[in-house]
């Protein structure tokens, strides 16, 4: 279900964001060979048309892996905050994010990503990985691992938790989820930093609605 080793290249870091290009096209580089699908995460006006099953969710679309779970996080008032794909390894979260037009919004997030998790007590280190910087969190309760990808006018976060054995195979599948979702921004002006709505399919909402009324 999931591509593998077809990373960096289209996103990497923030301050490599390349907006000068005219005509809106990505000036060619020229160690990069233009036969080589080079993955994602994809805008959805570049996605593939591939055979891959991806979850609809309105702002992002997602692969699902064999064997996991969907856990759905619901605000009281209505709107669902996170969407959870629970696996034999970890859980594994994705989501977008609205970012400026002309420069990216990683950089600035991991930095206070990274204060954050220290003043609560964590061990973080800053590693590079598959789409540039990244961070690992060792915490109370499981081992953190924190990817981000600037795109255009979206932001896409990744988060892998598992415990400390399990986070190398619970971050690879993380990287694979991430190289395959797509990113639905949509054209409305957003605050920097919003979340893309989520929306849920019609059934997985309908069952989430029913156990509702059942606990009431």
């Amino acid at each position: 279900m999931f591509g593998w080793g077809r990373r960096r290249g289209r996103h990497t870091q923030a301050d490599e964001w390349d907006t000068s290009a005219e005509g809106g096209g990505d000036a060619e580089d020229p160690d990069v060979d233009a036969d080589v699908d080079i993955g994602g995460p994809y805008d959805v006006a570049e996605a593939p048309e591939d055979e891959v099953e991806r979850l609809d969710l309105g702002s992002v679309r997602l692969p699902v892996p064999e064997g996991s779970q969907l856990q759905v996080e619901v605000d009281p008032a209505g709107p669902v905050r996170a969407v959870h794909l629970l696996t034999q390894v970890g859980r594994l979260t994705v989501s977008a994010f609205a970012a400026p037009r002309t420069s990216g919004l990683w950089q600035e997030v991991r930095r206070e990503l990274l204060e954050q998790l220290r003043s609560d007590g964590a061990q973080v280190r800053v590693d590079e990985g598959e789409w540039g910087p990244e961070l690992t969190a060792d915490t109370s309760q499981a081992v953190l691992r924190f990817v981000g990808v600037d795109g255009p006018r979206w932001l896409l976060r990744g988060v892998a938790a598992a415990p400390a054995e399990n986070i190398e195979a619970c971050g690879k599948l993380l990287y694979a989820l991430i190289d395959e979702t797509v990113v639905v921004r949509g054209e409305e002006p957003m605050p920097v930093r919003a979340p893309l709505p989520i929306e849920l399919p019609e059934e997985i909402a309908r069952h989430i609605q029913q156990a509702q009324e059942q606990t009431e």
